[in-house]
C-alpha cells in the first residue's frame, strides 16, 4: 500500500495579513520533507470561495512549486474541476501538460466536478449539468493531451476547432487518470471508466473491502471502457493521520483539526448557510465541537503502533494507497512534520518492504484486463494533414477586411509607439521570392 498526503490549505478564522502566505510556504514545507521521508504522493484540491474549509484555488500552481523542490514524490490533482465554465478544456490540458514536464512526468490528473452551489452557482453551473459536462470535458482533455493535432470537437458543453494543444506532458499518453467519489455509485463510475478511485470518505477496512472487490470486478469485465487511453486501475482512501509515542498527544494534536475538516466540508455541501466574507465557519464549529461524533478517518490518530495495526486491515482489503490530511483546522506546522517523521519512521517501512512485489503482481494480472479496456475504447478520428484546415493571420484577415490586395503589400512594418519593437515583415517572405 502507498501513502499520500492531502492538501485543502484550510485557514480557520481569524486570519492577519500573512495567514494565506504562512499556510502556504509551511505547505510547501510539508511536501519537500515528505519527499525526503518517502510519502508516495501528495494531492492538492481546487476549490473556490470555500472561506476558511480550502484555501487553493490554483492547485497547478501549488504543484509547480513542489515539483521543484521535491525529486520522487507524485504530484496529484486532487482534483482539477473539469467542467468547462470552471476550466476551459484545452487549459486544462496545457497546464497538466507543463505541469508534467517540469515535475519530470510525476502528474497524477484527478477530476472531478465539485459538490458545492458556493462553487457551482459562482460559475454558472447548474447541479444537474455538472456530470456531463464533466464527462465531455474530461475525455476531451485526454484526446488534447494524446493527438496533433486534436480534430476539434462541437459538443452541447464546449466546442472548439482544431488546434494542436501544447505542450504535450511527459507521461505517455497522459498522466495517470483518477476521478473523485464520495460514495459507492460514483466508485463504480470511476471503474467502468478505467480511472483510479479517490474515495474522499471515510470508511472501514470491511467497507473499503466491499467497493474494492466491486471496483477491480468491474475493471476486468467488460462495462470497463476507458475514457481516457490508458488503465489506472487504483483505488485510495482518505483518513487523518497524527502519530506520537503518546497517544493522548497524537489525539490532542490531531483529533481537533480533522473534526473540523470534517464539519467545514459539511457546512458547505450538506446543511450549511453562508454568507461570504461574513459568515465565520470556525466560531460556528466551536458551539457543536463536542457534539462530532468519531469516524473511520480517526484510526490513523495514535502511537505508531496502533497506526500500523490500523492500517494492516486496509492493506488487506486491498486498498492501494491510504491519503493522509493532516494539514486542517488548526493543526500546528511542527506537530504535522513531527507527524509525518514518526510515520515514515515507525509505519512506512512495513508496508514498503512489501509494496514493490505487490504492485509487481498486481500489474501482471491485471494487464490482459487493460488490453482488453482499450481495446473496446472508441477512438476520436484523426484528421489527414490535407484536412486540417488553415487558419489566417490577424494581419492578413484585416488587409481582406479592408479590401486591401495582399499579394501586392510589401515592406517591413515597426511600430513606432513601441520604442525598441521588433520589427516584421508586411507579408510572407516565401511570397515575396516567389514574385522575384
Amino acid at each position: 500500500m502507498k501513502f499520500g498526503i492531502f492538501y485543502e490549505h484550510q485557514l480557520p478564522r481569524p486570519w492577519t495579513e500573512d495567514s494565506e502566505y504562512n499556510l502556504v510556504q509551511e505547505a510547501l514545507d510539508q511536501v519537500e520533507l515528505a519527499d525526503r521521508l518517502g510519502f508516495d504522493c501528495a494531492w492538492e484540491v481546487e476549490h473556490h470561495f470555500l472561506e476558511e474549509y480550502s484555501h487553493s484555488s490554483a492547485p497547478e500552481v501549488f504543484l509547480a512549486a513542489c515539483s521543484q523542490r521535491t525529486r520522487n514524490i507524485r504530484l496529484g490533482h486532487g482534483i482539477c474541476l473539469t467542467a468547462p465554465k470552471y476550466n476551459h478544456p484545452a487549459r486544462v490540458a496545457e497546464r497538466l501538460g507543463m505541469l508534467d514536464l517540469v515535475s519530470g512526468g510525476r502528474v497524477e490528473w484527478g477530476s472531478g466536478e465539485s459538490g458545492s452551489l458556493m462553487e457551482m452557482a459562482g460559475f454558472g453551473i447548474e447541479p444537474s449539468q455538472k456530470h456531463p459536462m464533466w464527462r465531455e470535458a474530461t475525455e476531451q482533455v485526454a484526446n488534447m493531451m494524446t493527438m496533433a493535432p486534436y480534430p476539434g470537437f462541437a459538443g452541447e458543453h464546449f466546442s472548439m476547432p482544431p488546434r494542436n494543444v501544447l505542450p504535450k506532458p511527459k507521461q505517455k499518453p497522459h498522466p495517470p487518470m483518477w476521478l473523485a467519489c464520495s460514495r459507492r455509485d460514483s466508485i463504480l463510475r470511476a471503474a467502468r471508466y478505467g480511472m483510479g478511485a479517490l474515495v474522499f470518505g471515510f470508511v472501514t477496512p470491511e467497507q473499503a473491502g466491499e467497493w474494492v472487490k466491486e471496483y477491480y470486478d468491474i475493471i476486468r469485465s467488460d462495462q470497463c471502457v476507458p475514457i481516457g487511453h490508458s488503465v489506472n486501475a487504483n483505488f485510495a482512501c482518505l483518513a487523518g493521520m497524527s502519530v506520537h509515542p503518546d497517544r493522548n498527544v497524537a489525539m490532542e494534536r490531531g483529533i481537533d483539526g480533522f473534526r473540523f475538516f470534517g464539519y467545514s466540508l459539511a457546512h458547505y455541501a450538506i446543511f450549511g448557510m453562508h454568507k461570504p466574507g461574513v459568515t465565520n465557519v470556525w466560531d460556528a464549529y466551536e458551539k457543536v465541537r463536542d457534539q462530532m461524533p468519531p469516524t473511520p478517518g480517526e484510526s490513523c490518530i495514535g502511537t505508531p503502533e496502533e497506526v500500523l495495526a490500523n492500517l494492516k486491515p486496509y492493506r488487506e482489503a486491498g486498498v492501494d494507497q491510504m491519503i493522509f490530511i493532516q494539514q486542517c483546522g488548526k493543526n500546528r506546522h511542527a506537530d504535522i512534520c513531527e507527524s509525518m517523521e514518526r510515520f515514515a519512521a515507525g509505519v512506512m517501512p512495513w508496508f514498503k518492504e512489501r509494496e514493490a512485489e505487490r504492485e509487481a503482481r498486481k500489474q501482471a494480472e491485471l494487464a490482459p484486463y487493460f488490453a482488453a479496456a482499450l481495446a473496446r475504447k472508441p477512438r476520436m478520428a484523426k484528421l489527414a494533414a490535407e484536412d486540417v484546415p488553415e487558419v489566417i493571420s490577424l494581419g492578413r484577415k484585416l488587409q481582406q477586411e479592408k479590401g486591401l490586395d495582399y499579394s501586392n503589400a510589401g515592406g517591413v512594418y515597426s511600430d513606432k509607439t513601441r520604442g525598441g519593437s521588433i520589427p516584421v515583415p508586411m507579408v510572407d517572405p516565401a511570397l515575396m521570392k516567389a514574385r522575384g
